[in-house]
């Protein structure tokens, strides 16, 4: 995965009837867009992310469908 600052995520509920979270990277750590990153999610909080398998990326100004 590669991310640009501005890109979002979505972090795919684990279990039946949980929600998607949603983020906005505000910093990439890793070299050439890879992780971690810091992500700043929709409730507010914010924490350094290592995004799985359970994870989309939306980059930003993409045009949505």
């Amino acid at each position: 995965m590669k991310a640009n600052t501005g890109d979002r995520l979505r972090f795919l509920g684990h279990h039946v009837g949980t929600p998607d979270r949603y983020g906005r990277v505000l910093k990439v750590i890793g070299p050439d867009g890879d992780p971690p990153y810091v992500v700043e999610f929709d409730d507010g909080h914010q924490a350094e992310v290592y995004p799985g398998s359970d994870c989309e990326l939306e980059h930003a100004g993409a045009e949505k469908r």
